[in-house]
């Protein structure tokens, strides 16, 4: 009777881990990430044409008619667009260490094309308005706000090349005015795609390849997918769009979040849901970044200024991604990265102009974040390392003056001369600068929230618990099940595992005993005259 029921139980046990292994998970219906679905596939249609807007039936000699047509409706409008950040290239906020303090572009140095402070010129490319020059600009004149940047829809709106912010002289203004409407990807991505000089620079999860890709380069933006705009997540109530680009930035506030839509608990298994109060959606569904396109990784200001029969010249890589720039120097590049792994709390400072370096690499930027700090969770972030200019006497990062349209107005571009480079930037940010300098190595943190997977493609368990080369194997502050030991509690743990074996096999050992000496005893009686 006992061999029967023990012969049943373990044909129940092979049978249902038969069924287990060969039957594949249970798919369940994910009611929550289907109304998401059918939120954001529909793409909202505006309900006005302004191709047939009375204001905006004219051929248009400035664009700053533009913005005063607009204006004309929209009549609001400018102020809230005059007091935000994209505007001002700044943003007054708590920095840890600091206090209340403005930030932003005017005054936040990084150690890829290192600062806009004299530079204006090139760099208002990339700001909203039009006319930047120099530090004499105008922010309080509405007439300098430009619309077109983000509300084009034509696709042929386009700033133009060291034009202060103004748009190339071919843009049909009036068909761009009469072509408005909400902000697209290529808006966005016109500036924030080729930040740093080119595609992909300084991100590495924002690129020109998502303005058309498929789910595994990102399945938000995927044209075989949601195919969503960047104003799906980065709203705006007011022209304050939501989300912190963390070069500038400093503070967990009006941050654009995977929880806003999938809430925190997004999963089915538990286990999983748990993780997201320690541990990042971004953590676990962006496995790589620059999956398309390389992204630079390092970058040698020290290298530049060589030039081959008295003119700058530049070398690629085999991928046609510049190796050297006699402007620029020496960059190294890469792509379908790993992630490298931080606690962040959605706080940070920054090197502002006039700090004194204190330890090397300089930090750039600072993510404050740990373990025992309640808002941190781990997060991925590319880490871009270089060297920069900085003055030997004064121990600061300089500001080098670098553009300029003609030679001789001591720009490094044209000049290939550090010291009239650096007298003439520093001056523009009334700083010193001693005459003497040198190159110090600096480093700097961009967390990765774009280029999400599909699900089957996301970061598995055995990635980060795992003893050696796993993805957590340097983030510190915690114990890691899988990764991390305690000799005095392994040997225990062992001693205990082996003292439990040594019971049952001394147990199992007496109950032979016992049952042979009980055999035994039975022939024995039986054997008996």
């Amino acid at each position: 009777m006992k061999k029967t029921i023990i012969g049943v139980i373990v044909f129940v046990i092979a049978v249902l881990t038969f069924i287990r292994w060969f039957s594949g998970e249970e798919e369940y219906y994910n009611l929550k990430l289907e109304k998401l679905k059918q939120e954001y596939s529909v793409t909202p249609v505006s309900s006005i044409d302004h191709s047939k807007l009375s204001a905006l039936q004219k051929k248009f000699a400035s664009p700053q008619e533009v913005t005063e047509a607009c204006n004309s409706c929209h009549t609001e409008r400018h102020r809230e667009v005059m007091n935000s950040a994209h505007w001002n290239w700044e943003r007054v906020s708590y920095v840890e260490g600091r206090g209340i303090t403005a930030a932003g572009k005017k005054n936040v140095l990084n150690n890829f094309c290192l600062g806009a402070q004299s530079n204006e010129l090139a760099c208002a490319a990339c700001h909203i308005g039009f006319g930047m020059t120099d530090d004499h600009f105008d922010f309080n004149n509405a007439r300098n706000v430009d619309c077109m940047v983000c509300h084009d829809n034509s696709e042929e709106y386009m700033k133009g090349a060291s034009m202060s912010g103004y748009p190339d002289r071919n843009v049909n203004l009036t068909k761009v005015a009469q072509s408005v409407g909400n902000p697209e990807r290529i808006n966005c991505g016109s500036c924030h795609f080729y930040s740093g000089g080119g595609n992909n620079v300084k991100h590495g999860d924002l690129e020109e390849a998502q303005l058309s890709c498929d789910r595994d380069l990102d399945v938000h933006m995927a044209s075989n997918g949601m195919n969503m705009s960047c104003v799906a997540c980065h709203n705006a109530e007011n022209h304050q769009i939501k989300g912190k680009l963390y070069s500038v930035s400093s503070e967990n506030y009006n941050r654009a979040t995977c929880e806003d839509c999938h809430t925190g608990t997004p999963h089915f298994d538990d286990l999983l849901n748990r993780h997201n109060a320690k541990v990042s959606c971004q953590a676990c569904h962006i496995p790589l970044y620059a999956k398309a396109n390389a992204t630079k990784m390092d970058w040698k200001w020290s290298d530049a200024g060589k030039l081959r029969n008295g003119e700058p010249y530049r070398e690629f890589n085999s991928d046609s991604t510049s190796e050297y720039l006699s402007i620029k120097g020496t960059f190294r590049w890469a792509k379908n990265l790993k992630p490298d792994y931080i606690w962040f709390n959605g706080t940070a400072d920054h090197y502002m102009l006039g700090d004194t370096i204190r330890e090397v690499p300089v930090k750039m930027n600072t993510l404050f974040g740990s373990h025992d700090n309640k808002d941190s969770k781990i997060f991925p972030v590319k880490i871009n390392t270089g060297d920069q200019i900085y003055d030997k006497v004064y121990k600061t990062l300089i500001q080098p003056k670098l553009f300029s349209l003609n030679k001789g107005d001591s720009a490094y571009w044209k000049d290939f001369n550090w010291n009239t480079a650096a007298a003439a930037g520093m001056a523009r940010v009334g700083l010193p600068f001693s005459g003497q300098y040198d190159f110090v190595e600096t480093i700097m943190y961009w967390p990765v929230n774009h280029m999400v997977a599909p699900k089957e493609k996301t970061v598995g368990c055995a990635e980060c618990h795992t003893r050696s080369n796993g993805r957590l194997e340097n983030l510190a502050g915690f114990y890691l099940p899988g990764r991390d030991h305690n000799r005095p509690l392994d040997i225990f743990g062992i001693f205990i595992i082996v003292t439990c074996l040594g019971g049952v096999f001394v147990h199992a050992l007496f109950r032979i005993l016992a049952t042979s000496r009980r055999k035994k005893s039975s022939i024995d009686t039986i054997t008996e005259p």
